[in-house]
């Protein structure tokens, strides 16, 4: 017995001075309120940071000497004294003045440096209750950085044992009377806290935090002021350009961002709230993530955009759909992306009719807005969904396309012998497709692609197809389109490069992007068989598809951005690896049922129509030749040229064909170098 009281003291004496020494520290911070009388002298004029000083070197130097997880002498005597109980006191009395500071400090560095578990000691965690309370009554505060460190050192010990968000749930949302408590007013100022927060895996923490706070009325009522603070009318060109933002802090001259554009400062002010309040979303547990995303559709894009999407000044339209495209732009966390997408296109699943077309007022809205009478609205409506479709949700394709061609009710449906008679493999009023000598030989090497680097993704060919191998068969696709445009009509041949070679590297690039994107999606190989599909309901091509086909069907009449816009998102549609898509846009051998449009027949009519009204202009491929140039900077700007839409027209016509051609090429390739 006397050996065993004999190496215990043998282990507590070392400890000893350091007890003594921390005690004295203390003692010199009490006698302080003691002793002193003026208590209007700084705390930078006492001796009390120092004090404070040498008690935290003393815990950590105790902790640092002794096994882990043992609790000191000093330790002990600072929670059983409740310490951090009378600091929190000294410190929301801020007396002296200047000891609110302090004593945030205090409490941010026994945290960080402390490696044993403080907060689920009782004389921990109240006063660091009480003190988070204390950070959310003043929001411009002169200890405001001290408050966001204390803040975002007690989220980042809860991250590290989500139990312990227990300790708070209970006693902290709610004060002695039942109301609330802004702990989360306090971390507003500490964004990197919160988003601890509102990561924590605890469902018990995301239910208190979505249903017992103001969180979600906190985050959306400033994205809303924000919102309402931009200016009413704004260049487009300045939505798009301004840049990159992020929620943390930045520095800025008023003047100098007025002297770019009016409301510059606004702008980023609300992409940087918003950038915040999609990364928290991305960040929060799922359910928090959820009720969040949903608070910021019904508050904010309902409740404010859609106003400002459904007026009728085409100044505010032009202005709300530039802002709308830029937000559509930077969304990113999984659960706001599906609120804005319900927002934007509605949640219903069921094909698309004539007469359920404009059930939803805000989608109809938008896409009338694709063929608008004011081109700056229709371009800038088209970019939109041209933004739209590459983002990585399926819903969206689903609501513009994919659910009016569920049934391929667009295929002919009669018995073989009652089709109209073929010629040479089409009907009777098709263009006739000229062989192409380009590609009676294989493909120049560098047009192929190794087979390594293809997605599976592409469908087979239709039932309808002759059947011929694949190198005939993607030969018949390719020259369908290059053919498409009369040679009288076509002026890339006089430019050097400018072949259809040049966007088969870009057709490889971006299928395979979209292939990444779809990859998750529950997209068939293969089209629906027949035998399942319901072909005896009538076709409709959706909404969607018909501005764009009536717009594609104008591209001799229409002005030459607003031509490339369309074909833009036509020719980004055609690259999706969806085989009802890919069979309705890019296959130009299916049998068409009656009064029934696909994209290669809207062409071939663009090009009889062309084909009449080349033989009434003199000198017509000439000019055709000057304006690619002009187009191109190969030639000045010099007199009016006649005729300058549709030749405008006839370029953009030639290389969408070129850029379908490439598309259909690439998908193709991929599906033979995948098959077995």
């Amino acid at each position: 017995a006397f050996r065993k009281l004999h190496s215990q003291l043998d282990v507590l004496a070392p400890s000893l001075p350091l007890q003594e020494d921390f005690v004295y520290h203390w003692k010199a911070i009490t006698h302080y309120y003691i002793e002193t009388s003026d208590d209007k002298a700084p705390v930078t004029d006492t001796n009390i940071p120092s004090h404070l000083e040498q008690m935290l070197d003393i815990l950590t130097q105790e902790e640092r000497e002794r096994e882990s997880g043992e609790t000191g002498p000093c330790m002990e005597y600072l929670l059983h004294h409740k310490i951090l109980e009378t600091l929190y006191t000294l410190g929301k009395a801020d007396c002296p003045p200047g000891m609110k500071q302090q004593v945030l400090t205090f409490y941010t560095k026994l945290l960080a440096h402390i490696r044993q578990p403080l907060l689920p000691h009782i004389n921990v965690h109240r006063p660091v209750l009480k003190l988070i309370r204390l950070c959310g009554e003043v929001l411009t505060a002169p200890t405001e950085n001290e408050e966001i460190q204390f803040l975002c050192i007690v989220c980042a010990k809860l991250k590290q044992d989500p139990y312990l968000v227990n300790f708070f749930l209970e006693v902290s949302f709610y004060d002695t009377r039942g109301e609330k408590v802004s702990l989360i007013m306090s971390l507003v100022k500490a964004c990197e806290g919160l988003m601890l927060l509102v990561s924590l895996p605890e469902p018990a923490a995301a239910k208190c935090l979505t249903e017992n706070t103001d969180l979600c009325e906190l985050l959306t009522d400033r994205l809303v002021s924000f919102y309402k603070a931009l200016p009413q009318s704004m260049d487009p060109l300045d939505i798009e350009t301004v840049e990159s933002v992020n929620w943390g802090l930045d520095v800025y001259n008023l003047k100098e961002d007025a002297a770019v554009f009016t409301g510059k400062r606004a702008l980023i002010s609300f992409l940087s709230w918003l950038d915040y309040c999609d990364q928290l979303i991305k960040e929060a547990q799922k359910s928090a993530a959820a009720v969040i995303a949903k608070a910021v559709r019904e508050s904010f894009f309902v409740s404010v955009m859609e106003p400002q999407l459904m007026q009728t000044s085409e100044v505010g339209i032009l202005t709300s759909t530039a802002l709308l495209n830029r937000i559509i732009r930077q969304v990113t966390s999984e659960a706001l992306l599906q609120e804005m997408i319900y927002f934007l296109l509605g949640e219903e699943r069921e094909p698309e009719t004539q007469a359920n077309m404009a059930q939803n007022p805000l989608r109809h809205r938008l896409i009338e807005h694709c063929d608008h009478l004011s081109d700056e609205i229709s371009i800038m409506t088209l970019r939109l969904f041209e933004q739209l479709i590459q983002k990585p949700n399926q819903h969206i394709l689903h609501s513009l396309l994919l659910r009016s061609l569920e049934e391929r009710n667009y295929l002919e449906n009669k018995p073989q012998d009652e089709r109209e008679p073929l010629e040479n493999g089409q009907p009777h009023d098709a263009v006739d497709l000229e062989e192409d000598p380009l590609f009676a030989d294989d493909l120049s090497p560098d047009s192929r692609l190794s087979g390594s680097d293809w997605l599976s993704s592409s469908p087979p060919q239709s039932p309808d197809h002759s059947k011929c191998d694949g190198k005939t068969e993607v030969h018949k696709i390719v020259n369908s389109f290059l053919c498409l445009v009369p040679d009288e009509a076509k002026s890339s041949y006089h430019v050097e490069g400018t072949g259809y070679d040049t966007y088969l590297r870009d057709a490889h690039r971006q299928f395979r992007d979209y292939c990444g994107v779809c990859q998750r999606w529950d997209w068939r190989g293969n089209p629906k068989p027949f035998e399942k599909c319901n072909l005896d309901s009538p076709f409709f091509e959706g909404h969607f598809l018909k501005v764009l086909f009536d717009r594609m069907g104008r591209i001799l009449d229409q002005p030459y951005e607003v031509n490339l816009q369309v074909t833009a998102v036509l020719s980004k549609l055609s690259l999706f690896p969806h085989p009802h898509l890919h069979e309705y846009l890019l296959d130009p051998y299916i049998n068409l049922a009656p009064g029934c449009r696909s994209l290669f027949s809207v062409i071939v009519r663009v090009v009889g129509d062309l084909m009449l009204r080349i033989q009434r202009i003199s000198d017509f491929t000439p000019k055709l030749l000057l304006v690619r140039k002009r187009l191109l900077g190969l030639e000045p700007e010099g007199i009016n040229v006649d005729h300058m839409t549709l030749l405008e027209g006839v370029i953009v016509l030639e290389e969408f064909c070129k850029e379908l051609a490439a598309i259909a090429f690439v998908k193709y390739h991929a599906a033979a170098s995948s098959s077995p």
